[in-house]
């Protein structure tokens, strides 16, 4: 049975986005991820882990994901072009 019948035997079709909207969905769960991991580790740095800790983390990230995801979709082409700098092609 390949991948393809088995994905579609055990759960339907699965929902994909277009190829072109790439930069914005890479921007979404890096902007998503790291913000998170940002608000848990600023935080405990600020607070230092207590009762309310994970409350505070929480509202440090609703501020912290779309000001990330903003941040990456303006510094997305110049870390590009930075990483054409400075790796070799694919040959």
């Amino acid at each position: 049975m390949t991948s393809h019948n088995t994905e579609n035997t055990l759960g339907g079709r699965r929902f994909k986005l277009s190829a072109r909207v790439t930069p914005y969905v890479f921007a979404f769960y890096m902007s998503g991820i790291m913000a998170f991991l940002m608000s848990l580790v600023i935080t405990a740095a600020n607070s230092g882990i207590e009762g309310d800790y994970l409350s505070n983390a929480l509202h440090a990230y609703q501020l912290a994901m779309p000001v990330a995801f903003l941040c990456i979709l303006v510094v997305r082409p110049i870390v590009m072009k930075l990483v054409a700098f400075t790796v070799h092609p694919h040959r």
